[in-house]
Formats: C-alpha cells, sequence, structure tokens
C-alpha cells in the first residue's frame, strides 16, 4: 500500500490522543458537550451518508445502464457536428501546447465533423495553436477559427467564442464542449460525453471527471486531489436527480441550441445580483455558475459523466499553502454563494426537492462546521481542558473515517487527507461566512483583476461599513449562542 508508513504515524497519533482521555475526570455536564458534538456530527454525516449511498448507485447501477445502452448503438446518439470552444490567457507555453494537442486530438477521433473555436490574446498563442493545428491534423479535416479577445475577462472572451459557433449556423442537435486553457482531454472523452445528449432529450448541459497536476507543494498537491475526489462523488450524487449543481469551467458540454441562444450568451458574458444591501453588481467570476442557471431557468437538465476524463495542470495562486488556498476558497464560495442566494428563488419544482434541500443546507453548514470546535474551546477554557482532547480524538477519528470513504471514487487517497478535510471545513466555514457578508468582492486569481466599484461615495461607504457591521454582529451572536448552549 502507498504510503503505508504515512498512514501508520497517522493512526497512531489517532490513539495517542484515545490514551489521552481520562473518563474519571468527565463528569455529567461534560458528557452534555459529547452528545452535542455527536447530534451534530450525526446530522452532518447523515448528509454526507446520503450523497455518499446516492453517488454509489449512480456509479454503479444507473450510469453503467445508460452507457450500456448507448454502446449497443453509439450512431443513434452521436451528435451532427461537435465544437470545441477553448479559452486561453497568460498560460505557460507548455501546458498551452498539451491542451490543444488533446483538443485537436478529441476533434480528429471523436467520430463526427469537428470545429475548434479558440478566444485568446496574445498572438504568440495563435502562432502555437496554429502550429499545433498542423501537426495534429494534418489532413485539415477539423475547421479552426481564431477569434482575438480584448483580454478584459474570460466572461468576454467566452461570449466572443460563443458568437463566433453561432454565426456559423449549428444544427439543434450539435453539441457544444467549453474547454478551460489548462485542460487536458483524456483519449476518448469527447465521445465518451456527447452521445448523452442524443439519449436524453431534455438535457442542456454536462460536466466531466476531473484529474489534476498540480505545480506547487505535496500538502497543495493532496489538497487539489482531495477536492476533485469530494467533487466527484458530489456530481455522482446530484446526476441521480440530473441536477448537477455547476457547469465545470475546466471541461463541459452544451447543447449547441443552448449555447448559442442570446439569453444564454449575454447570462455568461454581463451576469449580475441584485442583492437586497449591496445593490446591483457584476460577476467578474464563476462563469459556471451563469451557466447552470441559465439551464434551469431555461428548464434543461444538467448531468455528471463519470467514465469521460480531464486533465487539469493546477498553478496554485502563491507558492505558500495558505494564501494559496484562501484565495481559491474565496473565488469558489463567493462564485457558489451569489448563485445559491438566487438559485433557490426557482423554486422546488423547478430545481427538485432533493436540489433544494442541498442548497439550503450550504447556507446552514457554513455554520455548523464551527459548532463542535467552538463549543470545545470555550468549554476547554472554562471548565475542563480533557473535553479539548475528546474533541481532536472525535475529529482525528472521524476524519479518518471520511478519508477512508473517498476511496470509492477511485481517486487517490492520502495521509494528509484527515486534515485537510478539517482544515477545508474548517477554514472554509470561515471564507464562507466572510465571503456571504462581502458578496460584491471578487478577484480573479490569474489575471489578477478586480471588480470594480459600480456604486460612488456613499453607497459604497454604507456598502463597506454595512458588511462589517453585519458580520461582527453574525459571528458575535454565533457565539452567544454557543455559549448558552454549553452553559457557560
Amino acid at each position: 500500500m502507498k504510503n503505508l508508513g504515512e498512514w501508520l504515524l497517522w493512526l497512531s497519533v489517532v490513539m495517542g490522543l484515545a490514551v489521552l482521555i481520562d473518563p474519571a475526570y468527565l463528569d455529567s455536564s461534560d458528557r452534555k458537550f459529547i452528545m452535542l458534538i455527536g447530534a451534530i456530527g450525526l446530522w452532518r454525516y447523515s448528509m454526507g451518508g446520503m450523497h455518499l449511498l446516492r453517488g454509489l448507485w449512480f456509479m454503479r447501477v444507473t450510469f453503467p445502464a445508460m452507457r450500456r445502452t448507448i454502446v449497443r448503438d453509439p450512431k443513434a446518439y452521436a451528435p451532427s457536428h461537435v465544437y470545441l470552444v477553448v479559452t486561453s490567457f497568460r498560460i505557460p507555453a507548455d501546458t498551452t501546447w498539451n491542451v490543444y494537442a488533446s483538443v485537436f486530438r478529441e476533434a480528429v477521433g471523436c467520430g463526427t465533423p469537428a470545429t475548434v473555436v479558440v478566444s485568446i490574446v496574445e498572438r504568440a498563442d495563435e502562432s502555437l495553436i496554429r502550429q499545433c493545428h498542423r501537426e495534429f491534423d494534418p489532413q485539415g479535416s477539423v475547421k479552426l477559427i481564431i477569434c482575438r479577445a480584448r483580454g478584459t475577462g474570460k466572461r468576454d472572451g467566452l461570449a466572443l467564442a460563443f458568437r463566433a459557433v453561432s454565426r456559423t449556423m449549428p444544427d439543434r442537435d450539435a453539441v457544444v464542449g467549453v474547454v478551460d486553457g489548462d485542460t487536458m482531454l483524456a483519449p476518448d472523452c469527447v465521445r465518451d460525453s456527447v452521445c448523452f445528449f442524443g439519449l436524453m432529450p431534455n438535457l442542456g448541459g454536462l460536466t466531466t471527471n476531473e484529474q489534476c497536476v498540480v505545480r506547487g507543494s505535496r500538502v497543495m498537491r493532496d489538497w487539489h486531489t482531495m477536492r476533485f475526489a469530494q467533487r466527484h462523488l458530489n456530481m455522482c450524487s446530484m446526476a441521480l436527480s440530473h441536477r448537477v449543481l455547476t457547469m465545470t469551467g475546466r471541461m463541459s458540454f452544451f447543447r449547441a441550441a443552448v449555447l448559442t441562444a442570446p439569453e444564454f450568451i449575454a447570462d455568461v458574458e454581463s451576469d449580475h445580483l441584485q442583492h437586497w444591501r449591496l445593490g446591483r453588481f457584476q460577476f467578474l467570476t464563476g462563469d459556471d455558475k451563469s451557466s447552470w442557471n441559465s439551464l434551469m431557468t431555461l428548464g434543461w437538465d444538467t448531468f455528471y459523466v463519470p467514465d469521460a476524463h480531464t486533465l487539469t495542470v493546477e498553478h496554485p495562486p502563491h507558492h505558500r499553502f495558505v494564501p494559496a488556498t484562501l484565495q481559491l476558497m474565496f473565488r469558489w464560495y463567493g462564485n457558489s454563494l451569489r448563485q445559491n442566494l438566487r438559485a433557490t428563488r426557482l423554486g422546488w419544482r423547478r430545481l427538485g426537492l432533493f436540489t433544494t434541500f442541498v442548497l439550503y443546507d450550504q447556507r446552514i453548514s457554513m455554520w455548523t462546521c464551527l459548532i463542535g470546535l467552538t463549543a470545545a474551546l470555550i468549554m476547554a477554557s472554562l471548565q475542563n481542558w480533557q473535553l479539548l482532547v475528546v474533541y481532536l480524538f472525535w475529529i482525528a477519528l472521524s476524519r479518518t473515517f471520511v478519508a477512508a470513504l473517498l476511496t470509492v471514487t477511485c481517486h487517490p487517497v492520502g495521509p494528509l487527507y484527515p486534515v485537510l478535510l478539517y482544515y477545508n471545513q474548517v477554514v472554509g466555514s470561515l471564507v464562507k461566512i466572510f465571503a456571504m457578508f462581502h458578496l460584491d468582492r471578487q478577484s480573479w486569481t490569474r489575471q489578477k483583476t478586480t471588480l470594480s466599484v459600480q456604486n460612488a461615495g456613499f453607497d459604497a461607504t454604507f456598502n463597506r461599513i454595512s458588511s462589517k457591521t453585519m458580520l461582527f454582529s453574525a459571528g458575535s451572536l454565533f457565539v452567544c449562542l454557543m455559549m448558552l448552549l454549553t452553559g457557560s
């Protein structure tokens, strides 16, 4: 077993924490604390268990049956044309070459006529892409369309490429794949994905399974691979309801009739949120959330193909682990929360009961993940330090169990996962809470750009002060409630 020694070292730490617990020091009030964290754990892990069971059923039963149906007659479900839209901006030349090599290989080998539409900024990228096209498509069977964007953001680049697709007048059964400039396509990724649009008449978009190569430290690599394992399980769970919650920007496919619709392009290009306190502001990032919201609004289904793989080259925005993860989590969670606020307005009839429940749970989980830690710190400092040891033992044991369960995703699982899982839950919850009260603060990690302030003067000052005030008030109220619950 890989990393066996490190796993044994971690298990010895867990057992060492168990040895430190002396039941003689725990009185009846301490047992109330244990019941509290047990109840919260039961709530949170029941949600995780539900995703696990749903994900396993999808992976082992539902999806294989769908795949067998397609394999029996693949031509019956194939689209008339495949478009691959790729956006590139400030990506290293070696990564760009590998990405476009995989794109052209897939376009040539997908079995249907194909067109590659490229949205770029730098002229050097254009020369590299044309050279790659000549090398991997010497027969010229794949049409190449190059769009020169202004460099004002990914949303503008995508809208430019989508309009280029629209001008070719694609058939209604054509399919468009949207690929990020740092994502390489595994063999047969396109062929294995596009046929589901023929199988599912109401399918508007789907996304694929992701693996990653991280240009960073080992802990950064493990953090990314752990997130992809969690993503895979959650995607499988939501795909069971045909309600995958995001059309991942790294690689997703759309029905051409949907992607070329003016309202869909407008959503991707200039999506915005009307907030009761912050007013109206545009989305800088989160184009994957905008495309999902547009699909849901128009009444389309979303799906996940677990056996179609992509390989993402991750370049962390900072060389140190904590600053890099904080930047990434703030962007990811901010986008999710901005989507969440308006997604629930669509109603359970459009979203389905389970999807609605998951969206509301996202708002609650940022607080429930902090209950155990907050209660442990309060009671350990005011009553009994042994409770902190009990809590640490519970965290180590439960996160080890969760890490072991991630092996069902067939993604790599490392001995750092228990610690990283807890880091994600606690630090991620704090980032979510901060982002919830600062929804208008956005930045793009690669382009180093931020959302310009649309309100000036009094409005901007009011938004800034009210955000800080509400964040402080919410945190203070949470701590007071925890002190009441623990009897401190």
